[in-house]
């Protein structure tokens, strides 16, 4: 099963429940014929918490004083910066409620006859035991949560139910049921605690024969021989007239709704493809088997099938969070936020070469949507224009509130410019010109770099101070200090790129000798790239963040072909780097660092550590630990990025192909990548050599690169490189001789 997953009983916790969802309402199946339970999401149900109205505090008349510090050698000035303020939590995420329909005894083993798999191609997720099937999907064309089941049975009930783990006990909560000609009419309110706020979910429930009455909190179906469930979810803090919500619901049935569903799902899905020749013989097996068998090119296989669907399905209306679009649990891990000074650009990674533009389409949202408050952040905090991003946000805030001695997160000045490379990324492989709206936020990207650097260190060079790298501190230093490197690049890559692209504004020319001036990158005694460089400060190499490889990936600053010799001192820094508590996302990371310092042997070991670790539950969504320890989907969206960068790599003007092939995958294909010089490629390799198609969309001139072990028959050898003219609307082949 490429394009999908089964299992051969019911899920039994919601941890393992297959997942549907249109980047908007998620649904969490158990598929269970006596309680057959499916948890509705939707990604903007935020608990308020108190922090939603915070603003950041006015530090910026303090800033100079601690720069004068820092700068001066006390390192642990930055300590004081911002003390006295609390730590505040984003906004938590939460479930909904549960739609119930309950008929009998469960299945809790597998029994004969039992199915329950998720078709990655239309998100419509099966279970079906004897005469019973349940057939879930979450609506692209009506955004609704969509429920068929056949034999529900002599009776059936059909509940809303709130009561999912952590759920605050003051919650406010009502409930109607109206019987109606075809059926009946679901409502359930609910308020949060000492909040106006709250949300309504309504549901349709369509029956085909039998009878229906309302029963405790729901109703109860006799005799049906089948009933559809429409649900929809609303929040504000309006109590809505639930007879307008059950009249906006689509009314139409299963099938029809499916049809009109499945095109724009399909059509986004099935852009790209990877398969791999090994898998054949264990390509039929159940998730939860090969999961057992982390060696297997199967499960790699349908683990980056898997990862495509889910980020597919969880990016719409925003991006997907630290859960992707989902959680069964109240008391979600770190609020459910998007984190964004790791984990949220890691799980994206694959959205731009993946051919998923409906994903950076999700991550622009989040983006434009909070630039009035990244620019409140640089007035604030900096006393500067332009914006500074924040290290969590809930989606509706992008504000700064995370204050910690520890985790001083207010300091991360790179957020700008880290969150904005997906989405220039993006306009490199569709158009290769930025829109208005993303020149317009390179631009406040780099007026805040013209305004802040204002401070030299005793050679002259600018400094960026303070300084900090997420989530990481010198040996013998505090966290906050002076010229972190992932600082450094990105407000060099800031300030370039905003040069590059409105080379007509008054300050493009001060932003270039802006740049200049910046620090050089350190080598440091262990000759790696050091994380800080500033003389005196000692490394910290068992960490799970890699930040200050920022220029190796994604930026490519840093590469074996330009820099030769920093890619040695990135790729010693990489083989000093520990995995710390074993994180999905640090192994992740590694191994696309790995993949662009051409090393498949680390980027091998990275992607074993995670398939060999227990990360996946039964649904093929991941944890951010070992032993399937906090439901996270860091591994599993990212995984896609880190598989496609081991065979391709592009830059505006470079294709490298094979880079970082792992041993273990000798022989596959990858098919409708998208590159960053407008071309469409498809891939076909074994140890007998390899085959890349090329369909370019515009005019380009690119260095063509492979790997080590690989030489081009078209034309020269691979390294040095071979350039290539590629003309918009005629294909290209491109044959590698044997490995």
């Amino acid at each position: 099963m490429i394009d999908g997953t089964w299992e051969p009983r019911p899920a039994s916790r919601w941890e393992d429940a297959f997942l549907s969802g249109n980047g908007r309402h998620g649904a969490m199946v158990y598929g269970d014929p006596a309680d057959d339970r499916v948890i509705v999401n939707h990604h903007f149900l935020v608990r308020p918490n108190g922090s939603e109205e915070l603003r950041p505090p006015e530090l910026a008349d303090r800033l100079h004083r601690l720069q004068d510090a820092l700068l001066s050698g006390d390192t642990t000035a930055a300590e004081d910066f911002g003390a006295g303020r609390p730590l505040v939590w984003v906004q938590p995420f939460h479930p909904a409620f549960r739609t119930c329909v309950r008929r009998g005894r469960g299945l809790q083993e597998a029994v004969a006859g039992y199915r329950r798999e998720v078709d990655f191609t239309s998100g419509e997720v099966t279970a079906s035991y004897e005469a019973w099937r349940s057939s879930v999907f979450v609506s692209r064309a009506d955004d609704v949560i969509v429920q068929h089941i056949t034999d529900p049975g002599p009776t059936a009930d059909v509940v809303l139910d709130h009561s999912l783990p952590g759920a605050p006990a003051r919650l406010a909560v009502g409930r109607s049921a109206v019987l109606t000609p075809d059926g009946a009419r679901l409502a359930l309110r609910v308020g949060y605690p000492d909040s106006g706020l709250g949300y309504t979910g309504v549901t349709a429930v369509r029956v085909d024969g039998g009878r229906v009455f309302v029963a405790g909190e729901g109703i109860r179906i006799e005799g049906a021989r089948s009933l559809t469930l429409t649900t929809r979810v609303v929040r504000g803090a309006d109590r809505p007239d639930p007879g307008k919500l059950w009249a906006a619901l689509p009314c139409e049935d299963y099938a029809t709704l499916l049809e009109r569903h499945r095109p724009p799902h399909r059509a986004a899905y099935g852009r790209a493809s990877f398969t791999l020749r090994d898998a054949v013989p264990e390509r039929e097996l159940p998730g939860s088997e090969l999961l057992r068998r982390p060696k297997s090119p199967a499960l790699l296989e349908r683990l980056f099938a898997a990862g495509r669907y889910h980020l597919l399905s969880s990016s719409g209306a925003l991006p997907p969070r630290l859960t992707g679009l989902w959680t069964g649990d109240w008391d979600t891990a770190w609020s459910g936020a998007f984190t964004t000074n790791a984990n949220l650009n890691l799980q994206v990674a694959s959205a731009a070469a993946a051919a998923l533009p409906e994903v950076t389409e999700a991550h622009a949202s989040l983006v434009h949507g909070q630039l009035s408050d990244w620019q409140d952040n640089a007035r604030a905090l900096f006393g500067a224009r332009g914006i500074v991003a924040p290290s969590h946000t809930d989606g509706a805030s992008g504000r700064t509130r995370h204050f910690q001695r520890a985790y001083p997160l207010h300091l991360w000045t790179a957020g700008a410019d880290w969150l904005l490379q997906p989405l220039l990324e993006h306009a490199e492989v569709t158009t290769g010109t930025p829109d208005a709206a993303l020149t317009g936020a390179l631009v406040e990207a780099a007026l805040f770099y013209e305004d802040f650097l204002s401070r030299e260190d005793s050679d002259g060079n600018l400094a960026v101070v303070p300084s900090y790298s997420p989530e990481n501190r010198p040996a013998n230093a505090s966290w906050g200090t002076v010229n972190a490197t992932m600082d450094i690049a990105a407000a060099h890559h800031a300030l370039t790129t905003a040069a590059g692209h409105a080379p007509g504004h008054p300050s493009a020319g001060r932003w270039r000798s802006l740049a200049a001036r910046l620090p050089a990158y350190l080598v440091n005694e262990d000759g790696a790239l050091a994380e800080w460089a500033w003389p005196g400060l000692r490394e910290t190499y068992d960490h799970r963040h890699l930040s200050h490889l920022y220029p190796v990936w994604p930026l490519d600053a840093i590469n074996p072909y330009d820099t030769p010799e920093l890619a040695a001192a990135a790729h010693r820094a990489l083989e000093l780097r520990g995995s710390e508590n074993d994180s999905a996302h640090g192994h992740l990371h590694h191994a696309l660092i790995a993949a662009r310092l051409r090393d498949p042997a680390r980027v091998s070991a990275a992607l074993e550590a995670v398939l060999g670790g227990d990360f996946f539950h039964d649904s093929l969504m991941s944890a951010h630990y070992p032993s399937r320890n906090v439901y996270n989907a860091d591994a599993a969206h990212s995984l896609p990025a880190a598989v496609i960068e081991s065979l391709v790599q592009s830059a505006p003007g470079r294709l490298v192909l094979l880079p970082a092939v792992p041993a273990a995958y000798s022989a596959g294909e990858l098919l409708g990548v998208r590159t960053r010089f407008g071309s469409h490629l498809d891939l076909r390799w074994s140890q007998d050599g390899a085959t890349a198609v090329l369909r370019p969309t515009r005019d380009a001139q690119v260095d063509l690169r492979t790997g080590d072990r690989h030489a081009l028959t078209e034309t020269s050898a691979g390294n040095p490189p071979a350039p290539l003219e590629l003309t918009a609307g005629v294909d290209r082949v491109l044959t590698l001789g044997p490995r």
